[in-house]
């Protein structure tokens, strides 16, 4: 009988994050406590470009973000947010989004896997996702319980689930 398996990745579905964004904009462009504070929200190349002529107005910006974030089923761990730094009369803020699994976070998450993991399992880093196996696929529905029960600094998700 051939192994089951599974991959562990970091993916970001960046039509519901434009979504999300669009959801904030249109947020912050309507709200009473936005009126006349320059404040807006962006994509930039690959981040998020917030701004407002307060710090804490780019915070709320970002708490708006944050929400419809949430809302589409994004994990807050796949976000970057930067400090807010002036620029003239605005503040600004840069919000990074995170994709893949670096590889001390991946060694991290094998490492959890053999020690507290059922023994048989197997997992291999290939890139930036990592591949789990094992004879049963009883073991593996336990990896994914163990691992979602952690609190990694990566947002996961568990496909190809073979």
């Amino acid at each position: 009988m051939a192994d089951s398996s599974f991959d562990i990745v970091s993916k970001l579905d960046r039509q519901e994050v434009d979504n999300a964004l669009n959801q904030a904009a249109k947020e912050v462009a309507n709200r009473f406590d936005f009126r006349n504070v320059d404040a807006g929200i962006k994509w930039s190349g690959e981040a998020i470009d917030i701004q407002a002529n307060s710090e804490e107005r780019a915070n709320a910006v970002l708490d708006v973000l944050k929400d419809k974030l949430v809302k589409r089923g994004i994990s807050l761990k796949a976000i970057d947010p930067g400090e807010p730094r002036p620029s003239g009369k605005i503040y600004k803020l840069s919000v990074g989004l995170k994709e893949g699994i670096a590889q001390d976070d991946a060694k991290k998450i094998g490492k959890i896997i053999r020690d507290e993991g059922p023994k048989g399992i197997k997992a291999q880093i290939q890139g930036e996702e990592l591949r789990v196996s094992s004879k049963k696929k009883d073991d593996l529905q336990e990896v994914i319980t163990l691992l979602k029960g952690k609190d990694l600094d990566v947002a996961l998700q568990f496909v190809n689930y073979r």
